[in-house]
């Protein structure tokens, strides 16, 4: 199971415009809700709560403990401040770990491909991010993307060339694109370059035997 983050909330009773008194006593104000429980509305120191965010983002579980209780959260929703960039308020959603659900998760691409540093062309990258269905304890972080296996322009990578755990279901379309090798320019100007020379030459050619008819008459 993966690494579970906790952090100390307070019951929180003010709401609406009185909770920027919340946030001028260094609380961001939250709320946790799910299909299984009524929303509950707490406070959270802010730096804790920068902290953990910044590690557990929308895809590690949380464990929120408030009023004697622990409620196992994902962040769902952070409002910021438009200017300064300050946590304004968090959603939580409470996840029931019996039960499975969908989130997004990050693609990331490691390795290099052959064929670019054979110069031979280029990388181009579909979604950044893939939809997967799972129970909450078998939730990723990422999702690695091995790109050496693109050997020659015109290789690609899909949704169903990705294999993860059985109780991992990808809910993307199977043919969506993920990578694919794509020519260079330079490789396509020097394609052009060579195509060109090779019809100068049979023009040169041509126009020798050409000439040299014209001299046997």
């Amino acid at each position: 199971m993966a690494e579970i983050y906790v952090l100390e909330a307070q019951p929180r009773s003010v709401v609406g415009k009185k909770v920027s008194r919340v946030r001028r006593e260094g609380l961001v104000p939250a709320v946790i809700y799910g299909p299984k429980i009524e929303p509950v509305t707490v406070q959270i120191p802010y730096r804790p709560l920068q902290l953990t965010l910044l590690k557990a983002g929308g895809t590690h579980l949380i464990d929120i403990k408030s009023d004697g209780k622990t409620h196992t959260v994902l962040a769902r929703d952070v409002q910021r401040d438009i200017l300064r960039g300050d946590i304004m308020h968090v959603d939580f959603f409470a996840v029931d770990l019996k039960a499975k659900i969908s989130i997004d998760v990050p693609l990331h691409y490691v390795n290099e491909s052959p064929a670019v540093a054979a110069k031979k062309g280029v990388l181009l990258t579909g979604p950044t991010v893939l939809t997967i269905e799972t129970l909450p304890s078998h939730l990723l972080d990422r999702i690695d993307v091995d790109v050496s296996v693109l050997a020659e322009v015109g290789d690609s990578i899909h949704v169903r060339d990705i294999k993860l755990d059985a109780d991992i279901t990808v809910l993307n379309d199977p043919d969506e694109m993920i990578a694919r090798i794509s020519q260079s320019s330079a490789a396509r100007s020097e394609e052009a370059e060579e195509a060109e020379a090779a019809i100068a030459e049979v023009e040169i050619i041509k126009k020798g035997k050409t000439d040299e008819e014209e001299g046997e008459e």
